[in-house]
């Protein structure tokens, strides 16, 4: 996947901004400040490489996708630039102010169910019945590479890196930059990261296979929401995830207001999640002894 990762970079570069990686001394990490990429989330970039490939018909036809905010907002951002017509199905958990972001940029919005797996499926049926081209969340290796254009930057940002924390919701993110940090830095460990109310892919990958997950109200809900039958990111997750660890509610929170106090951002609960597990990892680093230790946090979206 490393050459489809580089394609997409070199595809998307004229569109995309390469954000910092800025070094957060209060923990001694460094965050990936995906909260000043277009949109204000990493999706802008799946989205951006996917509709790039697009064909001159599949452009003419139309886009749907399935979102609870972040990437409806990429999808409908990218289309925007392109002049290409695109629907947002969302379930009724969608946060008011982004389902309003994604009208704004010029996306029609469907309201489907209850969560996003329901949403998602329902998009999928549409855009079948249709003849459009559905643009998955993750479920899409032309997404996913999207994503990983954040691992050839943090590769450059950062060459010797020890671990990177990354939250997981589909995971096309940590799919993606693991996929390509393995590639080009096996020794640097990839930490998935999850909210204790909302585990699933954690829970499908001990499973070894894609299961049910019962779910409980989370900060984090940009990462809620099941797994479709089938996806691609299931097998990705379980060849580059090394570690995953869990995180309260209550840590989410404490991530927040840590964020905002020693950095001055403020971060949506997604982000808290990877943040969280790194500031929760910190005594275990530390109880290991080692004098240098490089991680990264990825990524920072804002709150909306």
């Amino acid at each position: 996947m490393k050459a489809d990762i580089l394609a997409a970079c070199h595809r998307i570069s004229p569109f995309v901004r390469e954000t910092p990686l800025e070094f957060a001394p209060a923990a001694g990490v460094y965050l990936k400040l995906e909260h000043l990429q277009h949109t204000g989330s990493f999706k802008f970039r799946g989205a951006s490489n996917k509709i790039a490939l697009l064909t001159p018909a599949q452009s003419a036809a139309g886009v749907v996708t399935a979102s609870n905010g972040n990437h409806g907002l990429g999808v409908a951002a990218a289309s925007r630039a392109r002049g290409i017509a695109a629907e947002v199905f969302v379930s009724s958990q969608v946060s008011p102010a982004k389902a309003r972001r994604i009208q704004a940029l010029g996306a029609r919005l469907h309201c489907a169910g209850d969560d996003s797996l329901f949403a998602e499926l329902a998009a999928r049926r549409a855009a079948e019945e249709s003849g459009r081209v559905f643009i998955s969340p993750y479920n899409d290796l032309d997404v996913v590479a999207g994503q990983g254009t954040i691992g050839v930057e943090l590769h450059r940002q950062l060459p010797d890196l020890d671990a990177v924390f990354v939250a997981v919701g589909g995971g096309g993110l940590i799919g993606g930059i693991g996929a390509y940090l393995k590639a080009v830095s096996p020794r640097t460990e990839i930490v998935g990261c999850w909210p204790e109310n909302s585990p699933v892919m954690e829970r499908c990958l001990e499973a070894g296979r894609i299961v049910d997950v019962a779910e409980q109200p989370t900060l984090s809900e940009s990462t809620a929401g099941g797994l479709e039958p089938g996806s691609v990111t299931f097998d990705l997750c379980r060849r580059v995830i090394d570690r995953a660890a869990l995180v309260t509610e209550e840590e989410i929170l404490s991530a927040m207001r840590w964020v905002l106090d020693t950095e001055h951002w403020v971060i949506e609960g997604a982000a808290a999640v990877a943040v969280a597990a790194f500031l929760k990892d910190a005594a275990r680093v530390i109880a290991i002894g080692r004098p240098r230790w490089f991680f990264a946090v990825a990524t920072c979206p804002r709150r909306s």
